[in-house]
């Protein structure tokens, strides 16, 4: 270390050669070791979208501490780093540049991978997977296979968006206003063959599972549970009365609602329910009914609010039970995909049907009363609540649970239904018309039908080299990927065109990690058991329900395969917030805006420090306030996590994005808490560097032999510790363990001792304080160690050990008051009775003038805390 360096921090200079240190030596190149507790710490990875933004510096820099603390606990510490490679993004950003998918994944990943490791990030780069990696999705086109032999893979007809012009599928996400989201064209509904994973065979073990679960978030808990919707009720089958063939099938409904069956005045089916494509041929209304559902959104968001239509398709069933004629209508609030797609109507109490049913003049019929002496008025709305069964027949007077029973025994004697439970989730559709994706190991050959591919001719390789026009799958129109022999009958066949679902990938990279290069099997049964479950797991809030889902589901398949032991993938989870920042705006004539980065702009507030306006710093230009909002490239309020780093440092950006506020909480972007952050690391700097000029000295090991003011330094030092300790480890409420190391800062800045017992403990201060900075700070850390005369790496440093002794008082300050009023404070031996206690109280200057004189009525003494004086007078 140089001597300028010495007097002024510069941290361009020393985080590059300290991060070269690591990689040199592997510090975090993790090996099994039974002998020492493993700690697998394992952060979402990233899309490799060409550079990072302040979102991944969050929840990497999160993890990065809390892997770094948990290494100093003396834990065998794993903490990998991979790459969510394929995607629709990389093919929209291929068809722009025209270039392979592959070749804008691979720059990507370089560049990225260098931001990562220039924020000091400890990985086990040795450990690194991109998921488009042959070598990656061999094993889960393998285990899909294996899946396929155990009927958990199926393949069915399934209604889709279609989008005519690019010839794709499109998510419900991806439909907008009834358009293709890249097209612009109307999506149409149509039915094509797609592969599903059957995630229902595991619905129950998903939910029961969930109370093993005792480090997740209970919000997140219940959105699994929610999403999963476990039910009980009935499946009621409706006879056919007219309309169709006599032999047709009974309409099959399933309700939670039993209560209300003697209240059904219509059924309701989806628009593309078999019943209503067979009553279409001689009904030209229904027939332009499905039309026009065939090019709306099936996302149930929409579904919910959009306005509910219908039509009547003639045909009439029978209600089950009273045997009274009921028409079916088509709506377009029903969905095939869901249930059996037909629903009991009973508009007297569900508002859905209430309004459909008073938009086509349909009956309403109330049979739930909210008590037996008064009836439900269903005048204006309906009533929803569960209440007392009326105008039921010889179910009057039942309650919810009572009627369920009675329902079921009714309907079971006339074989018109059963108690059933079901599940809102649905198996899994996992194909993809897409190109860069992992291809579905399947062939179809014309006598022998679908196959799985063989082992040995795994992995179906995705060829690189393609560049996609965005008119359809290119795997479709390649001949040399598409066309193959059948491993069975040896005849000429076709491989799948489709590809996975990206969440196939992101299920299983945590297992994967484990045994990054196993080449002859999926995982390593003895590695990956050595480190799963993951011990913590960091992730932004909106995967709490589908990749951590797919994820629980794929560990159990892997658990069932034979290649792990756990039953869960992650033990602990924490799930960060969004980082919001200010944005600014200015729009011309048109109304067409322009955004402005809010580095670029200086806020200008009124008198009470609200932000009104602003202006760039450029040419003083005046522009809009648009609020704090979520960073985002649209509104151009991202700020670049390289920019900060050129300028502070990491440490700085690291410190700053603990510090500004608890990981679960958004944190809302600051320019002057960034510079806080840097300031408060150069008067560390300033101090350690000040004080080891001296010489460095041996740290003080006890408070044996100190004098007060030492021993109250000591003091502060172990009660920092101590609580930093907790924050870390058992709360992980980072913010305020830094808040505390700034606290003791100020006390260790405002200590002046320069004998031989001062030295010793603002020494050992000094180490403390240096690794308590360190998972947050590593790279000053390593510096000021050595500053301090220490050898060796900070992160291969044990977490210092709390002096208990350290943290008992000699003396202790108590309060005085006078007739419940502070009056003044003493200071007392730890040990001192009651009588001496109330001896120096009554002594104290400034409460002696309130008690001299007058009669005492009542003395209080509150051990360690206060002593109050009544007095008369």
């Amino acid at each position: 270390m140089t001597p300028e360096m010495q007097h002024e921090y510069q941290p361009q200079s020393i985080e590059a050669a300290i991060q070269k240190v690591w990689e040199q030596e592997q510090v975090f190149a993790a090996q099994e070791d039974a002998s020492k507790e493993k700690f697998y710490c394992l952060s979402m990875f990233p899309y490799p979208s060409g550079k990072l933004h302040m979102g991944h510096v969050r929840n990497y820099t999160i993890g990065d501490v809390i892997a770094r603390f948990q290494r100093m606990q003396g834990k065998n510490v794993l903490q990998p780093m991979g790459w969510d490679a394929f995607g629709l993004p990389a093919e929209n950003a291929a068809m722009q540049h025209q270039v392979a998918p592959a070749k804008w994944t691979y720059e990507n990943i370089d560049y990225m991978r260098n931001q990562l490791k220039s924020l000091g990030l400890g990985y086990d780069w040795n450990r690194e997977v991109a998921t488009c990696h042959p070598q990656y999705y061999r094993w889960e086109q393998w285990l899909f296979t294996r899946l396929m032999q155990k009927g958990l893979v199926y393949r069915k007809l399934s209604v889709v968006n279609w989008d005519p012009v690019d010839q794709t599928v499109l998510a419900n996400e991806q439909v907008i206003d009834g358009k293709g989201w890249r097209s612009g064209v109307p999506v149409e509904r149509k039915e094509i063959a797609q592969w599903f994973l059957r995630i229902t065979d595991y619905a129950e073990e998903l939910i029961n599972d969930l109370d093993q679960l005792e480090g997740w978030p209970e919000q997140v808990k219940t959105m699994q549970k929610n999403w999963i919707g476990k039910s009980t009720g009935l499946e009621i089958q409706f006879p056919i009365a007219s309309g169709l063939d006599a032999r047709t099938e009974n309409l099959k409904v399933y309700t939670t609602r039993p209560d209300t069956l003697m209240g059904v005045t219509y059924v309701a089916i989806a628009s593309d329910h078999p019943w209503s494509r067979k009553a279409s041929i001689n009904n030209e209304p229904l027939a332009q009914f499905i039309e026009e559902c065939s090019h709306i959104s099936t996302a149930e968001a929409d579904v919910e609010t959009m306005e509910k239509k219908g039509v009547d398709t003639g045909i009439r069933v029978k209600h089950p039970i009273t045997g009274e004629v009921v028409p079916v209508w088509a709506a377009n609030f029903v969905l095939m995909g869901y249930g059996t797609g037909a629903v009991m109507s009973v508009p007297a109490h569900d508002q859905r049907d209430y309004e459909f049913a008073k938009k086509y003049g349909l009956n309403i019929k109330a049979v739930i009363a909210p008590n037996a002496d008064e009836m439900a008025d269903v005048s204006e709305a309906a009533f929803t609540e569960k209440g007392i069964l009326v105008n039921s027949g010889q179910f009057d007077g039942l309650d919810f649970a009572q009627a369920l029973d009675a329902m079921a025994e009714a309907l079971g004697a006339l074989n018109l239904g059963e108690k059933q439970t079901n599940y809102r989730l649905r198996d899994w559709g996992v194909s993809r018309q897409r190109y860069w994706g992992c291809p579905i190991p399947v062939i179809y050959c014309p006598a022998c039908g679908a196959l799985p591919v063989p082992e040995k001719d795994l992995p179906v390789y995705l060829p690189e080299d393609v560049v996609p026009d965005g008119a359809g799958s290119p795997l479709a129109k390649l001949d040399s990927f598409k066309k193959c022999n059948c491993p069975q009958c040896g005849g000429p066949a076709n491989r799948e065109t489709d590809t996975f679902d990206t969440f196939f990938e992101s299920s299983w990279y945590h297992a994967r990690y484990t045994s990054r290069n196993s080449t002859d099997g999926m995982l390593d049964k003895a590695a990956a058991d050595h480190w799963l479950p993951v011990d913590q797991y960091i992730g932004g809030i909106e995967h709490a329900i589908l990749h951590l889902l797919y994820a629980r589901f794929f560990h159990k398949l892997m658990r069932d395969e034979g290649l792990v032991s756990s039953d869960e993938p992650f033990k602990n989870l924490l799930t960060q917030g969004m980082v919001l920042a200010s944005s600014w705006f200015s729009a011309d004539e048109s109304g067409k805006q322009t955004w402005y980065s809010p580095l670029d702009v200086e806020p200008i507030t009124d008198e009470k420090g609200g932000v009104i306006k602003g202006k760039l710093k450029s040419n003083g230009m005046e522009v809009q306030y648009g609020g704090v909002i979520k960073m985002s490239k649209s509104k151009n309020n991202g700020i670049d996590p390289q920019t900060l780093i050129d300028q502070y440092g990491a440490d700085t950006l690291r410190l700053y994005i603990m510090f500004a506020a608890p990981p679960e909480q958004t944190l809302e972007w600051s320019d002057s808490a960034v510079e806080g952050a840097s300031r408060y690391l150069n008067r560390v700097w300033r101090l350690v560097q000040g004080f080891s000029a001296q010489g460095s000295v041996p740290a003080a090991q006890s408070s044996e032999g100190l004098d007060k003011v030492q021993k109250a330094l000591r003091l502060k030092v172990h009660s920092t510790l101590q609580k930093v300790t907790d924050d870390m480890g058992r709360r992980l409420n980072f913010n305020t363990a830094i808040a505390a190391t700034m606290e003791l800062l100020n006390e260790l800045t405002k200590f002046q001792d320069d004998s031989a017992l001062g030295k010793a403990v603002m020494q050992e201060a000094l180490e403390l304080l240096v690794l308590m900075l360190s998972p947050m700070a590593p790279h000053i850390a390593q510096s000021l160690w050595i500053a301090l005369g220490k050898e060796g790496l900070v992160v291969q440093q044990a977490w210092p050990k709390l002096d208990e002794s350290a943290l008992v008082k000699d003396e202790i300050e108590i309060m005085v008051q006078v007739n419940g009023k502070l009056r003044g404070k003493i200071e007392v031996a730890a040990d001192a009775d009651k009588a001496m206690i109330l001896a120096m109280a009554k002594a104290c200057e400034g409460a002696a003038k309130y008690i001299d004189g007058f009669e005492i009525v009542k003395e209080i003494v509150v051990p360690g805390r206060l002593v109050n004086i009544v007095v008369k007078g």
